[in-house]
């Protein structure tokens, strides 16, 4: 998932070359005193009462939520019998980047992407990158108020061809991006879902008509990790993924290598394998450098040579597009044809140089190259 600094997170979450219009912090409770919801929240769309209290049905957790409670995700709230996301209008971090931070380089490279965020996520991974607002509630957030209209209007305004939700876990603002995406479309802006995949297959087959491209994270091969490492299981996540392709929406994976945890290189190859197996080879798989973070700052960032082999691994496998993310290593960001081995689109950081694509085809060669190139 893409990642900001604390300190981008601070300087510049609101505030943005290029127009972002004066924004009004707002500092909840959403909740009013008395406990009725106010405008920065909706009832939410998937669940069901319960003699314990309320099931969310959103995501596999499953949380049962007793009344003035919240789920694991911290912003779902159980109110007279009712669920409701407190995470509707009021996002904690608003960016214009590149789409090739998301990353995504096979959808419109080259192009900018209006992204929100709101606090919240119903993941606990020890390894997170903006753990100050996933592992939040938007009662601890400094945000702002950007409806669902303002934020395709910022969008447009600000040059973007789509929006991305991302940073967090946009699956626990469902709602919110649910009606932003909606409103996107008819304005010609697309949708972009930066996610860890872990939903059930209801909510992801109502969202995905909406979605025109995503970014998961496929953390680890192995049940067993998930668990530790995040405190979610990996079936849903691979669901998730055959959903998406079924559905047309573009896929591309990020698996973040960590040492000690996901460097096996057994465990890549089985990955590997399975993706190809089940129909991923021409889906690009980005290869993330780990970075001492968090719960894991113990551990060493992830050696170059780990990565490389990584790439050597499912490229053996039958993955056509396979890149290096987090590094400086030369090239390790260009797109290859898989037919003549010629640059189709090159890229320095994130930052595309050129490319060599015609009617989404190698301008060398003329063999397809899959995405969407615009």
């Amino acid at each position: 998932m893409a990642k900001i600094s604390r300190r981008e997170f601070l300087k510049h979450s609101f505030w943005l070359a290029g127009g972002l219009m004066a924004m009004r912090y707002i500092k909840l409770p959403v909740f009013a005193q008395d406990g009725k919801p106010c405008k920065w929240s909706r009832e939410a769309m998937f669940y069901t009462p319960t003699a314990r209290g309320i099931r969310c049905q959103l995501c596999p957790n499953e949380c049962t939520i007793r009344p003035g409670e919240t789920g694991d995700c911290r912003n779902r709230v159980n109110y007279k019998g009712k669920l409701y996301t407190i995470a509707y209008g009021n996002p904690c971090a608003v960016h214009v980047d590149p789409i090739e931070k998301k990353p995504l380089y096979h959808y419109l490279p080259g192009t900018k992407s209006f992204s929100i965020a709101t606090a919240g996520c119903n993941f606990a991974c020890l390894n997170c990158q903006n753990w100050e607002i996933s592992q939040s509630s938007p009662k601890e957030t400094r945000n702002v108020e950007l409806f669902p209209e303002q934020v395709v209007d910022q969008a447009i305004r600000n040059g973007c061809k789509t929006i991305a939700y991302t940073y967090s876990e946009p699956i626990t603002f469902y709602e919110y991006m649910y009606d932003t995406a909606g409103i996107a479309h008819k304005k010609g802006i697309g949708n972009l879902l930066i996610s860890n995949g872990y939903i059930n297959e209801e909510p992801l087959r109502t969202l995905a008509p909406k979605i025109d491209a995503a970014n998961i994270d496929l953390k680890a091969f192995s049940n067993d990790i998930y668990m530790k490492l995040t405190a979610g299981t990996l079936e849903p996540i691979l669901n998730t993924l055959q959903i998406l392709r079924d559905m047309n929406v573009w896929v591309e994976i990020t698996n973040l290598v960590i040492p000690t945890w996901t460097d096996d290189y057994a465990m890549i190859r089985k990955m590997c394998q399975w993706l190809v197996s089940n129909g991923f080879s021409e889906v690009p798989l980005h290869f993330s450098r780990f970075f001492p973070l968090y719960k894991l700052t113990q551990l060493p960032q992830t050696p170059t040579s780990t990565l490389v082999k990584a790439k050597e691994i499912a490229q053996s496998c039958g993955i056509k597009y396979v890149y290096i993310g987090n590094t400086a290593l030369p090239g390790s960001g260009n797109t290859i044809c898989p037919s003549c081995g010629g640059v189709v689109v090159e890229r320095k950081g994130m930052n595309v140089s050129s490319v060599n694509i015609k009617n989404g085809k190698c301008a060398w060669c003329g063999a397809p190259i899959a995405g969407k190139w615009g």
